[in-house]
């Protein structure tokens, strides 16, 4: 029996580097910090006053079992590989707090003992409490109210609870139907592209172009600051101030001013670093004077002696910088090179928020002078274990590495200049959040995301460019996980590069397919092949129901794989919206794998491709299931086209011989040359096509 002083954690399930403060036993808030060592992941408590008096107690003992002891290899040996070892410290806190609520469903009908808690009442709990969420959902609340059953059984003085009655009937009676609005769906919507174009836009912009300008404002800035706490007050350093500053005041021009709340305030530090006069001495003098007053009335600008290099459109992006506009622009800095490592390297966020200096260093060079790509060494957290099964918090060494291409190089650079060799990159002690341990975590990245996109917007109006506005996404806020899931639907939807950088990712579908290679993204386990094959299998059916829609409308089709493409359609399924089961990334991968009669668009090209690898001209790699899109070629054996395609191809030539109009002369000639190619290409779609009858 663990008594009052007993640590929540024993110190044997407490890494060597873990210095979280330990609770006690009789704490009304433990805390599980100990058993973490992810820095993405958040210090989690348990407060015990949300478990009702009368069973605290015995919840409370089956709670510190868990977290210190493990469950009996008979009882592992019935429930798989899923079921081995101890859990994250985030699975037991979430733990508790089911079993909190069934200790206050069982208080509110005068149960006041886990051991009282009838068969009958169980199952009637579960009734309750099972429908509420979905199927995935429900299975995981059972295996959590089963632990209670089971650590119970462990303790030192069992309450005596019964055993689940899914244990002995089966737990398939007990979960919701699959087929209910609930089941388990990912939920985890794409970012729209009206949004993620202008988003990594000003993200790239604010790493390339502004990031030198910031850092300098945020070095001076952190020097005046120092400067003027370490000033001391003196006769002379009051005459400076006479000197320089009631001249403005009496001038009526704009005092030096730091915004507070809804007004404005004279900048006391500002002032000071400038005047060699203590803060204390400042402020006595701007009282005595009533610049307080003034500076809200007439507020000026506390410009840094920094010189502005970043440019939009050929114009500086700032007139000056500003002493206190500094630190934000440091956090939207710090922002914006997590966006780019959130969508262009496709990590999960946690690999992100795990990411340290020196991640990324210089490629050495190759033997024929060149240099060998970047590469991202980091660490993965999701599923990783012991050799007996149990959760390792600070997760592993991923064998493979991430391959950075060129955005991501810089904004690995820039957030190494922001914090100490070896420190997280995104470190929240470096990054405003003083006294915090570990990564910035997942809500304060989604606030500053927010942030981020106001400031870019009101960016975007002051210099004239409404067409750069990040618009509300219509499925909510930006969260750091729909980045990845982004970068999946635009490599299975956008080859051909409508959203900015997108057409980096073109080629490396392949390599993607190949999943023997060592290539971007490659993993031991699917990792984010399994998001990319539900994205590109979404995408073809989509390709496939507009092509039955098609000809069922009586369009023509055209192309040596037309009639292979409508058997296809006529038997690839329809999905509707986006959400997926969570076991779709199987069948996902079973139905890219059917060569020949998987179909897709190319939005850039204006054809369908029947993928068949033997036919295809793009020259993909071995074992490839899917083209290479961005190397579309005329007379491949694996095109189709429609009545719509065709007239695209002549409205897009229409729009060439526009821009060829307004060209210079040899520019204008390749122009119109491409735009001609596009003609003849309709023209042979209008002398070939068939309806779809007589193709089938």
């Amino acid at each position: 029996m663990p008594t009052p002083d007993s640590p929540v954690v024993l110190p044997e399930w407490i890494s060597p580097g873990n210095t979280h403060p330990n609770s006690r036993y009789q704490d009304p808030i433990w805390s599980v910090a100990p058993l973490i060592d992810n820095p993405g992941t958040g210090m989690g408590k348990i407060h015990w006053k949300n478990c009702p008096e009368p069973l605290r107690d015995e919840v409370k003992l089956v709670a510190w079992t868990m977290i210190n002891g493990q469950r009996r290899p008979t009882y592992l040996q019935t429930r798989g590989v899923q079921a081995r070892g101890r859990t994250s410290a985030p699975h037991m806190r979430a733990s508790c707090w089911e079993w909190m609520r069934l200790a206050r469903w069982l208080h509110k009908r005068q149960i006041m003992s886990l051991g009282a808690c009838t068969e009958a009442e169980r199952r009637a709990y579960a009734g309750e409490r099972l429908g509420q969420v979905s199927r995935d959902s429900a299975a995981i609340l059972c295996t959590r109210l089963t632990d209670l059953w089971a650590f119970d059984q462990l303790s030192a003085r069992p309450s005596g609870i019964s055993r689940p009655p899914w244990e002995t009937d089966g737990v398939d009676d007990f979960l919701p139907a699959a087929d209910t609005a609930g089941q388990g769906e990912n939920a985890t919507e794409p970012l729209d592209p009206l949004v993620l174009g202008p988003l990594l836009t000003w993200a790239i912009r604010v790493v390339d172009d502004f990031a030198d300008d910031i850092l300098a404002a945020w070095t001076q800035r952190c020097c005046l600051a120092n400067q003027a706490a370490a000033n001391t007050a003196t006769p002379q350093t009051l005459a400076a101030l006479e000197r320089w500053l009631l001249p403005l005041a009496q001038a009526g021009g704009p005092l030096p001013a730091s915004p507070v709340g809804n007004t404005f305030r004279a900048a006391r530090s500002y002032v000071a670093a400038l005047t060699g006069a203590s803060v204390p001495q400042t402020a006595r003098f701007i009282q005595r004077h009533d610049l307080h007053r003034v500076a809200a009335k007439r507020p000026g600008p506390c410009p840094l002696d920094v010189p502005v290099t970043g440019r939009i459109n050929g114009r500086p992006w700032r007139e000056h910088l500003d002493f206190h506009e500094a630190e934000e622009l440091m956090r939207h800095l710090s922002t914006a090179a997590a966006i780019i490592c959130l969508y262009l390297t496709g990590m999960r966020p946690q690999e992100v928020q795990g990411l340290r200096s020196g991640c990324c260093p210089e490629p050495e060079p190759t033997a024929d002078g060149t240099r060998g790509r970047h590469l991202i060494r980091s660490r993965h957290y999701k599923n990783v274990t012991d050799d007996d099964g149990n959760h390792i918090s600070a997760g592993e060494v991923r064998r493979v590495p991430w391959v950075a291409i060129t955005p991501v190089v810089h904004a690995i650079r820039v957030l190494e200049r922001m914090v100490p060799p070896g420190e997280l990159l995104l470190s929240a002690a470096h990054h405003g959040t003083c006294g915090k341990q570990g990564a910035l975590k997942k809500e304060t990245l989604t606030k500053r995301i927010e942030s981020f996109v106001d400031w870019a917007n009101r960016e975007a109006q002051t210099h004239g460019l409404p067409d750069q506005t990040i618009p509300e996404d219509p499925h909510g806020p930006i969260r750091m996980g729909r980045f990845r899931r982004t970068l999946a639907w635009h490599i299975a939807r956008r080859p051909g590069g409508l959203i900015a950088l997108a057409i980096q990712y073109g080629h490396m579908r392949t390599v993607l397919d190949a999943r023997t290679s060592s290539g971007y993204g490659s993993r031991s386990r699917r990792g984010i092949h399994a998001v990319l094959d539900v994205e590109t299998a979404l995408a073809a059916a989509d390709t496939a129901a507009r092509l039955r829609d098609r000809a069922a409308a009586g369009e023509k089709i055209s192309g040596p794989a037309a009639r292979r493409a409508l058997t296809a359609a006529a038997h690839a399924p329809r999905f509707e919206g986006r959400h997926v089961p969570r076991t779709f990334a199987k069948k996902a991968s079973a139905f890219l794998a059917r060569d020949g009669i998987v179909l897709y668009d190319n939005p850039d090209a204006f054809p369908i491709c029947a993928f068949k690898h033997d036919n295809a001209l793009c020259e993909p790699e071995p074992g490839a299931t899917a083209p290479r899109q961005y190397d579309c070629r005329p007379g491949c054996g694996n095109t189709v086209r429609t009545d719509t395609h065709a007239r695209l191809l002549s409205e897009r030539a229409d729009e060439i011989d526009q821009l060829a109009n307004h060209a210079p002369h040899p520019i204008g000639q390749r122009l119109r040359a491409n735009a001609n190619r596009l003609r003849a290409t309709a023209a042979t779609h209008d002398a070939t096509a068939q309806p779809a009858e007589a193709l089938t």
